[in-house]
């Protein structure tokens, strides 16, 4: 990897994309249907959340086609602004308490006790990344594997991008800094990473 950061080597292939301002959730699907859902905790050991997350509308409980025995996506769970508004309005309708922000609102759905209350929250997800992976014959590449999680029905983030060099890691961040205000939920910035997978290891 040192040599081909070398100026006289190709530029290495980056995916950028999107870090998203959200509760990090491991979802665990074994054949297919999801089996586990858990939040990451200390890094280690995270709280079972599965009742609260099968709520969510856009998260599919079986994957479409043929699934890996076991996959585990890792992704954020949020609250868009239009979302967190709505929310924050029937709150004061019903003289509950406001939520401060939607991190907190989305954090604070997904560990509730009842998930009729998180059926009743308008969350959301998105994937960006593997854990532990059993039966499938993983993508060479980490934006390969978006797009095979994409087809599999997990919502993926359309902004993102494979770019060449630290040229394209500038571009990408100055695309996402002049629409940012504009995106419909809330970003911490953006990640680069390796694209290829076996460079990443």
């Amino acid at each position: 990897l040192f040599r081909s950061l070398d100026d006289s080597a190709p530029p290495v292939e980056y995916a950028a994309e999107l870090k998203f301002d959200g509760l990090a959730i491991s979802l665990r699907y074994e054949d297919g249907v999801l089996a586990l859902a858990a939040t990451r905790g200390d890094g280690e050991v995270g709280e079972d959340v599965s009742a609260n997350v099968r709520t969510i509308h856009s998260l599919p409980l079986r994957l479409h086609g043929s699934a890996p025995r076991l996959l585990e996506v890792r992704g954020e769970i949020f609250m868009t602004r239009r979302d967190f508004e709505r929310l924050n309005a029937r709150q004061r309708r019903e003289g509950e308490k406001e939520f401060v922000n939607p991190r907190n609102a989305a954090a604070g759905s997904v560990r509730q006790l009842d998930p009729k209350v998180t059926a009743r929250r308008p969350l959301s997800f998105f994937a960006y990344g593997l854990g532990e992976v059993e039966g499938w014959t993983m993508p060479e590449r980490h934006s390969e594997v978006l797009d095979a999680l994409e087809a599999m029905g997990i919502p993926v983030n359309g902004d993102r991008e494979v770019v060449h060099g630290a040229d394209g890691l500038v571009r990408f961040h100055e695309r996402i800094a002049a629409k940012r205000d504009r995106l419909p939920f809330g970003i911490d910035g953006v990640v680069y990473k390796v694209n290829s997978l076996a460079l990443q290891e």
